[in-house]
């Protein structure tokens, strides 16, 4: 158990018969009544995200999530492979589970699969991820005075904003928890 007074952002609790990741969290003293922490979580079995609050020194169950380093093979459908790197075993996971990060997935990706209890519940992705651009219109010269942004398509078919310098067939950095543009490798 731990008590919602310790909560940090990246834990996994336990609550409501469901497991959850705090991504955000704020402790709150108003002048009047009691204190409360508010927060948000993310249901790591549904990837859906709530808000809640909590009244301060309630106890939360802690989950203990494992995590198992593997890569990205491929997919067939709706189904997705991925290989342990140790014991060279595949593992399907189906689209339901990967409905964010499955547009940042490319051959030979190394990331965590996430289990809870024996439970396959999803997968981290690497903070940040190399990406080729497969569209990209040409910037019109004279448009380079204010940081004006252009909509570019990348090769797992995702669309992103990207300075007006950035050409087709260049691999650019995205950042995986907002799906922006970081920079382009060098």
């Amino acid at each position: 158990m731990v008590s919602v007074n310790d909560l940090k952002n990246g834990i996994t609790i336990e609550f409501n018969d469901n497991i959850f990741q705090v991504l955000y969290f704020q402790h709150v003293k108003p002048g009047k009544g009691p204190a409360f922490v508010r927060t948000k979580l993310k249901n790591l079995r549904t990837g859906a995200i709530i808000d809640h609050t909590f009244n301060a020194g309630i106890k939360v169950g802690k989950a203990h999530i494992e995590k198992k380093k593997t890569q990205y093979l491929y997919n067939a459908g709706d189904t997705y492979y991925f290989m342990d790197n140790n014991t060279f075993e595949q593992i399907e996971l189906n689209q339901s589970k990967l409905e964010t990060e499955s547009k940042f997935l490319i051959d030979e990706l190394l990331v965590d699969l996430i289990y809870y209890k024996g439970e396959l519940l999803g997968i981290v992705l690497p903070d940040k991820v190399e990406l080729k651009v497969t569209r990209a219109e040409p910037a019109v010269k004279g448009d380079t005075a204010t940081n004006t942004l252009k909509e570019v398509e990348l090769e797992t078919g995702m669309n992103v904003y990207v300075p007006l310098f950035i050409k087709e067939g260049e691999t650019i950095i995205i950042n995986t928890d907002d799906g922006k543009y970081v920079g382009r490798k060098k």
